[in-house]
């Protein structure tokens, strides 16, 4: 595909998708939801991808749905809007069964550009970045399933205040209150990149399945079903060659290659 809107770099295991309209403070547009989609596939599919790391070019990671390319069109129906394009991709789904994801939020999260991102493994931020879950204030409600993962990161009460004021909150903020996972005042992509070089070490196989149960398992209540879930997945685990090769490294003292 030809990326017009985003971009892809390799730092050796990591592959970094930087999203690219700097001018518009990287605001999302349907064909960036296209390209980010095609770029995830792509690099599930190589070997040699451990994990990504997502940020924005310039001084924003995203501002947001772009309100002429998204809400102006889809209220002159001349856009599919974007319920329909997210349902036809189900950007959650996508990011929950993928190689481990981190974010880099290098600025102004806002929005979309906020609840793209609650659903992966880890969010950097920078010190100064401003995120903002301002949906009430365009007359719209939370999307991508932030009404619970804001639920999940910061607590009910959190939440609630997040996304019925709409306020904005800096990055060190954000890690006050768990919207946030780390906070950095340098640089955030080489943070990003380090963390998600710690997962990119291990098996594959391992990787996929763990996101999957914490998936599954995060808001199950019922501890005899995620046991069951636990105990099929390590079945799944212990017939794979990663284990093998970690169990053989173990013994023979060395360090396991699993990519």
């Amino acid at each position: 595909m030809d990326y017009q809107q985003i971009k892809v770099e390799d730092r050796k295991e990591v592959r970094l998708l930087i999203l690219s309209r700097p001018e518009k403070l990287n605001a999302w547009t349907e064909r960036m939801h296209v390209e980010l989609v095609h770029a995830i596939e792509e690099g599930n599919l190589e070997k040699s991808v451990g994990a990504f790391v997502m940020t924005g070019e310039g001084r924003a990671f995203c501002a947001g749905a772009d309100i002429g390319d998204v809400f102006a069109k889809t209220l002159d129906d001349e856009s599919q809007g974007y319920g329909a394009l997210t349902e036809s991709v189900n950007w959650v789904g996508l990011v929950r069964e993928s190689k481990p994801m981190v974010a880099a939020v290098n600025g102004p999260a806002i929005g979309l550009g906020l609840t793209m991102l609650l659903s992966m493994d880890f969010i950097v931020a920078q010190s100064d970045a401003k995120l903002s879950a301002r949906f009430v204030k365009m007359g719209v409600v939370p999307e991508l399933a932030s009404s619970h993962y804001l639920v999940q990161r910061c607590g009910w009460g959190m939440a609630s205040d997040l996304a019925l004021s709409g306020r904005t909150v800096s990055g060190a903020e954000a890690k006050e209150i768990g919207l946030v996972d780390e906070v950095v005042v340098d640089d955030v992509v080489d943070a990003a990149v380090e963390r998600a070089r710690s997962y990119a070490e291990n098996a594959p196989s391992s990787l996929l399945l763990t996101k999957q149960l914490l998936t599954e398992n995060g808001s199950e209540t019922d501890l005899d079903l995620v046991q069951r879930r636990e105990g099929k997945s390590n079945e799944q685990a212990g017939l794979t060659p990663e284990h093998r090769e970690a169990v053989d490294a173990f013994l023979e003292k060395r360090v396991p290659k699993f990519r």
